[in-house]
């Protein structure tokens, strides 16, 4: 078994152009994939930290001191 570490200081082979489209193509998905459940999540701290807020000024507004 050869050791992997033997390759880190010699230079990179140049990889195919169809191979880099497919890499870039792949990480654009998954990045797409990545924003589109972001945008179809709920933010849990932004859930609590609204629910606070909303509690403190119910509180406010009921004492009348």
């Amino acid at each position: 078994m050869d050791n992997p570490f033997e390759y880190v200081n010699k230079p990179l082979k140049e990889v195919p152009q169809e191979l880099k489209a497919k890499v870039m193509n792949d990480i654009a998905m998954a990045k797409l994939l990545m924003e589109l459940a972001a945008l179809f999540s709920y933010n849990i701290g932004d859930i609590i930290e609204s629910v606070m807020k909303q509690r403190d000024q119910k509180e406010k507004n009921n004492n009348p001191n």
